[in-house]
């Protein structure tokens, strides 16, 4: 079942985010060790990596992205290729890699990237990722070419989550589509389950998360109006998403990888509402024992 069974409701969630987060602020924060936990010991996050997909502000600049982040109290981003371009130099990946490292920031990862079945476009995705110090590239390969990707991870010990776009996805619809695929090649390619997408397609996000468990690398977090292919994005526990089912699991699978807001609503003016995401995680979080 899609929906949120737990007894905990949204303004309770909420609330607990808030108060959760009081006298944490980020400024202080990200100036030491990003791996370690808040001022004061704290962390509302409980361990996970919680941060953003970079798609979220896609009509915003790189720098106005530097900006935004310490707004949001998050310090894991994924950047997408309009804040840093598929044909960048290497020095222009490696000036992005040190203004994030300056902000407190910390990259999980590129995409999504899209590679056809190509050996010269997908070494330079690989390259692309290199430069940039990205573990992991959230990627949509062509389903053929997954012998080159095999010799790419392990030549350049990059990470490739494969995204799953939902109904009308021809390729990898659900995270179970890419399993199938994935389930007999190296390792190190695997899974970014978009949740959304997920439900859309009628199936459980919890469920998938426990079947995929030892290949996701990457997520994106995200809420829909309905379990079907006509469900809309919404924030966080307004929709069906069991969110707090799948922070739960996460928690108990000890997730080390990247749990990664994607807000496709109100591009020019995001911030509010992702910020009310991430109060609900943190409220969400807090009262999940």
């Amino acid at each position: 079942m899609v929906m949120d069974t737990t007894q905990m409701n949204r303004r309770t969630a909420l609330k607990a985010g808030l108060v959760g987060c009081a006298g944490i602020p980020f400024s202080a924060s990200v100036q030491a060790d990003p791996r370690a936990a808040p001022a004061g010991g704290q962390d509302p996050y409980r361990g996970l990596k919680v941060g953003v997909a970079s798609y979220s502000l896609r009509h915003f600049s790189f720098n106005d992205v530097l900006t935004m982040m310490p707004k949001l109290g998050v310090r894991y981003i994924t950047l997408k290729d309009m804040h840093l371009p598929m044909d960048s130099t290497p020095a222009q990946r490696q000036e992005v890699r040190k203004k994030l490292e300056a902000s407190g920031l910390v990259l999980m990862g590129g995409g999504v990237i899209y590679t056809k079945n190509d050996l010269a476009e997908i070494r330079q995705a690989f390259e692309y990722a290199r430069d940039a110090g990205m573990p992991t590239i959230v990627a949509s390969p062509d389903p053929d070419s997954l012998d080159i990707l095999d010799k790419m991870v392990q030549e350049y010990n990059i990470r490739v989550a494969i995204h799953n776009h939902g109904p009308g996805d021809e390729k990898y619809p659900s995270p179970l589509d890419v399993m199938k695929l994935v389930r007999n090649h190296d390792k190190r390619i695997g899974l970014c389950p978009d949740l959304g997408h997920t439900a859309r397609l009628g199936q459980d996000p919890v469920k998938i998360i426990q079947q995929c468990s030892d290949r996701i690398y990457d997520m994106h977090l995200k809420d829909v109006t309905a379990a079907s292919p006509n469900g809309e994005n919404i924030e966080l526990g307004k929709g069906v998403i069991d969110i707090v089912g799948v922070l739960r699991t996460l928690l108990k699978m000890g997730y080390p990888y990247h749990l990664a807001l994607e807000y496709e609503i109100n591009p020019e003016d995001p911030l509010p509402g992702m910020k009310e995401c991430f109060g609900y995680v943190r409220g969400a979080l807090a009262a999940i024992p």
